[in-house]
Parts: C-alpha cells; sequence; structure tokens
C-alpha cells in the first residue's frame, strides 16, 4: 500500500546537512560562553564587594545587548561556514562524511563494523521535525559518524538502508546464493539461523506489529517490529523515589532536626556560612542532584523495547526523544542492577556495553531502566535468546537471587571473609554453553552476563592481602562502556581453572560466531524494493 506524501531516500552523492543545521546546532556555543561567563562573575557578586555591580557600571544594558548579539552573529556564522563545509553520503560498504573549516577531513563507519543506529530528536528539532542520526561502529570511541541535522524523513530512510547494508542485503535485489557458503560458512550460520528462527517465532502475532511509527514513506522500509516491554510511568516515578539520591534529600531536614535537638547547633547558621562561602559548590553540587534526577526521567520516560529483524530496538526519552537500533549479536557485557530500595519490589536495572557508545554514555546503553523479575529475564532474552542451557530460568533465577553453590555456581571460599565478610557467601560464577554468568551482592545485587564470544580478553589480579589468602579475581574485559565483569574473591585453583577454561569457550565462541553480514549469511533475498514503503 502507497501512502501520500514525499518518498524519501538516503543519498548516494555527496549531500550537505539540512540549511537549519547551524541555527539547532549554534546554541551549544552560546550555552558554553554563558557558563563560562557566571562561572567568572558570580563569586564577586556573591562576595558583595565594591566590585559588585563594576561589571555592569562599565557595560550598561545596551552594551549587553549588542555584545550578545554580536556574539550570537559571530556564532552563526561559524556554525554556517562549517555547514557549508560538511558533507556526508552512503555506499554500498559505509557511511563517508567529509568537514572541516581550515583543513578537510573525510571519515567512514564500515558498515560490516556496525554497533547502532540513533535516531535521536532534541527538543528543538523535535518541534520543527527534524532529527540527528549517529552510526557507531566498532574501533574505539569517536570511531563512528554523527549527523546533524536532517529531515525526519531523510534521518529514517538513511537509518533504513543502513541497517539492509549491514545486514549484507545487496541494491537492486541480487541476494547472496545460500550455495555460495559451504564449510565453516555454512557452520558458522547455523547460530544465526537459530536466532532468525527464534524471532521470526516472536513476531508470528500480527496485533504486535508495529511499524511506520514516523509516518513516513522512505524507498527501503522499515523492518516490522514486535513492542516486549514498555514501562510504565508510575513504575519509573517509583524508581526514582526509592534511589539513593531522594532519600538522602528527604532525610536532610531530620538530620538538621537532630542535630538542632540534640547537639544545639545553629542550623541556620551553618546553612548560611555554607552558602556564603562557597556557593559554587552549593550550585554545583544541586546541579549535579538535578541532572540525576532529570536523567533519569528523561531517559525512562516512554521507555519500549521490541524486536525486528534489524535487531534490538528501543524508544524512550521526554524533550528529547532517542531511537535505537542495535543489530544481533552486537552486545557485548549485560549488568542487571538491584538497590537495595527495590529488593521489596523485585526491580531491576539492566544495562549494556555496545561498542562505540563508550563509557560516559551509560544514559544510552540502558536495556531497562526499571524492570519486574519477569521483565529482567525477557530482557536477557532479547539480547541472548539462546543460553546455552536447558533451564535458562532456572539457572537466572539462581543467579539473580541465589547464594551459595545453588545452581552450579562457584563461589568464594571461607578465606574470603576476611576481606569481604558482607558479601561473600553471595559471590557466583558460572559459565553456560553461550555466556559466563558473574553474581555479586548481598543487599545491592548485581548479575553480569557476557556471551563467550564477545570476551575481549581476561585477566587475573591478586594483590598482596588476596596473595596471603590464596584467593584472586578474574577480569572479564568487555568493550568500553558502564559494565565491568569481575569474578571476585575466587580461590586461586578456581580462578585459574576458570580463566583457561573461559579462554577456550571465548575461542570456540568466535570461531562459530556469526559473519558481520547475518542476512549475507543465511542467504536471505534482496532488499526491499521502492514499492516497499510504509506510511
Amino acid at each position: 500500500m502507497t501512502a501520500e506524501g514525499p518518498l524519501y531516500r538516503a543519498p548516494r552523492e555527496w549531500t550537505h546537512l539540512h540549511p537549519v543545521s547551524p541555527f539547532l546546532g549554534g546554541w551549544a556555543i552560546l550555552g558554553l560562553l554563558l557558563a563560562y561567563w557566571i562561572h567568572q562573575f558570580l563569586p564577586s557578586w556573591v562576595d558583595g564587594g565594591d566590585d559588585t555591580f563594576a561589571f555592569f557600571d562599565r557595560f550598561p544594558l545596551i552594551g549587553l545587548i549588542v555584545a550578545a548579539t554580536l556574539g550570537f552573529a559571530l556564532t552563526m556564522a561559524v556554525s554556517v561556514w562549517q555547514w557549508r563545509r560538511t558533507q556526508f553520503r552512503i555506499g554500498d560498504d559505509a557511511v563517508y562524511l567529509r568537514q572541516g573549516i581550515v583543513t578537510q577531513q573525510q571519515r567512514q563507519a564500515r558498515l560490516d563494523r556496525l554497533q547502532a543506529v540513533d535516531v535521536v530528536q532534541p527538543l528543538l528539532a523535535r518541534i520543527f521535525g527534524f532529527a540527528a542520526i549517529t552510526v557507531q561502529v566498532a574501533g574505539g570511541q569517536k570511531s563512528g559518524i554523527e549527523l546533524k541535522f536532517l529531515r525526519l524523513g531523510d534521518a529514517e530512510a538513511l537509518r533504513n538502508e543502513i541497517l539492509a547494508l549491514a545486514a549484507g542485503v545487496k541494491a537492486g535485489g541480487d541476494a547472496p546464493e545460500a550455495d555460495a557458503m559451504a564449510g565453516d560458512a555454512a557452520a558458522s550460520s547455523g547460530g544465526i539461523r537459530a536466532h532468525l528462527a527464534e524471532r521470526a517465532e516472536a513476531l508470528a502475532n500480527p496485533e504486535a506489529l508495529l511499524t511506520g511509527r514516523e509516518n513516513v514513506r522512505t524507498a527501503v522500509a522499515a523492518a516490522e517490529e514486535r513492542e516486549v516491554y514498555s514501562v510504565p510511568l508510575g513504575r519509573l516515578l517509583g524508581s526514582i523515589a526509592l534511589s539513593g539520591p531522594t532519600i538522602f534529600l528527604l532525610t536532610l531536614p531530620f538530620a538538621g532536626l537532630i542535630g538542632f535537638v540534640f547537639f544545639q547547633l545553629d542550623v541556620v547558621a551553618a546553612v548560611a556560612a555554607i552558602l556564603g562561602t562557597s556557593l559554587i559548590a552549593i550550585v554545583t553540587a544541586l546541579a549535579g542532584l538535578l541532572g540525576y534526577f532529570w536523567t533519569r526521567l528523561n531517559g525512562g520516560f516512554g521507555f519500549t523495547a521490541g524486536i525486528s529483524v534489524d535487531g534490538l530496538r528501543l524508544r524512550h526519552g521526554l524533550t528529547e526523544t532517542r531511537r535505537q537500533t542495535v543489530p544481533p549479536g552486537r552486545v557485548a557485557a549485560i549488568r542487571l542492577y538491584q538497590p537495595f530500595l527495590w529488593r521489596s519490589r523485585d526491580w531491576w536495572r539492566i544495562t549494556i556495553n555496545v561498542a562505540g557508545y563508550g563509557e560516559d554514555q551509560e544514559s544510552v546503553s540502558v536495556l531497562h531502566p526499571v524492570a519486574t523479575r519477569e521483565e529482567a529475564l525477557r530482557a536477557v532474552w532479547l539480547v541472548l535468546p539462546d543460553l546455552g542451557d536447558p533451564d535458562p530460568h532456572g539457572t537466572l533465577g539462581y543467579a539473580l537471587h541465589g547464594t551459595g553453590d545453588e545452581g552450579g555456581f562457584t563461589t568464594s571460599p571461607e578465606s574470603a571473609r576476611r576481606v569481604d565478610p558482607l558479601q561473600w557467601r553471595f559471590r557466583g560464577v558460572r559459565a553456560t554453553d553461550r555466556a559466563l554468568l558473574i553474581r555479586r551482592g548481598r543487599w545491592e545485587r548485581e548479575l553480569f552476563v557476557v556471551p563467550h564470544e564477545r570476551t575481549q580478553s581476561l585477566g587475573l589480579t591478586q594483590g598482596p592481602v588476596r596473595r596471603a589468602l590464596g584467593l584472586a579475581n578474574v577480569e572479564v574485559h568487555s568493550t568500553q562502556g558502564p559494565v565491568r565483569p569481575i569474578a571476585a574473591h575466587l580461590a586461586v585453583d578456581d580462578a585459574v581453572a576458570l580463566l583457561d577454561a573461559q579462554a577456550a569457550r571465548a575461542r570456540e565462541g568466535r570461531r562459530r560466531q556469526t559473519p558481520e553480514q547475518w542476512m549475507s549469511a543465511v542467504g536471505l533475498s534482496g532488499a526491499p524494493t521502492e514499492g516497499d514503503v510504509h506510511g
């Protein structure tokens, strides 16, 4: 069915970003200048010295207006110049970007190394129908490409074609021949065939299919998806209310009351002294605290997760909306975390490592902001449909709530009590055929899940105290991200055995790992045609 409206295509020739880009992106420079200006002059205003209003004496209101106008004009001029020197295009094997004001640079994001594609709409861009697209590829930080800004339809068309090409679908409908694969290639495709079969079965319910949410027509249609879970607003607000910073703010008045009643402290004078001598520190602390609440609310608002033949799809955001697409097999590690205050409701926060996101982007590495136990198991299934265990729910149940060697976990010996008296009984590690599971935590629980083929390297560490107690840590090195799996305080013999066995499992997992272009591996036929569009 063909819908009314323009048909958007990904550009094959060098193309500029949308002309509105300088105006949507130039405000960041003004924000930095304003922050610097406040940092320089706010302390003198607070101190109340003779030069408190000297700035206004030197620069009256008309001067401020002229300075702001000139600053804005200069910022826009630089942004327009940069926009004119920036172009992009897509090829069969990569997305290309060339930019630079003084010197011209050309970068490429190889599609066979694709890790994720994000379509992001900040508030201002969302109001006027624009979006930025970020292409994350393996190869370390800043190895991807970010395009700010495109019309929403252009961003969707580019995303759809990137995902199709990265999967191995050839332009023009030239499908790879299945009989061209033999030997190791045929063997390596078995895992992805099973993976696709799992997803095809999950997509069998036509009432759950969601497509064309953005209401745009693209030459390469977006793959259908099925929503797997969503986060109710009430649960999200409840998780924020049951967080450590919230409890800290709520206990401050009671702490002040206790100090006044029992210790005769002049609380008002103490607060005034703090505000008078270190306003910048107070403002910074309050900004960080409020930033925590805003990040959790904005990042978790409207959070939904779905599956499609493209892979995992995540949607979330209040003012800045983000639609992430992570192709199959790109998640390198999973962390399930349960704060103490969430235990009564059995809620879990789930984060992931995806190459290209980096360590400083935990807000975009969230698989589920606040999951029930059932949703937590479902989220792990989204990333790793086959855990390699005949009873995956039972194994994950022991991993989330078990103690000791229940469920076949290798635990810390009793000598670990001396360095870890509170939670040594709750530590454990176990390997299935597909992944390594590491758990820890007595009051705050954690579970790490690392697919064997995504193990980057391994390390065994042993300080002088652990050496004396016969203990060692095994570190599983993943891609850069918020998840850092460590099996701590194991007996030395157990740690060495785990190191050797996991190295062998990682080698075997990489040998059986599916090719980067996973649709080519199974001989799936051709790219969608222009008629296969949605509205």
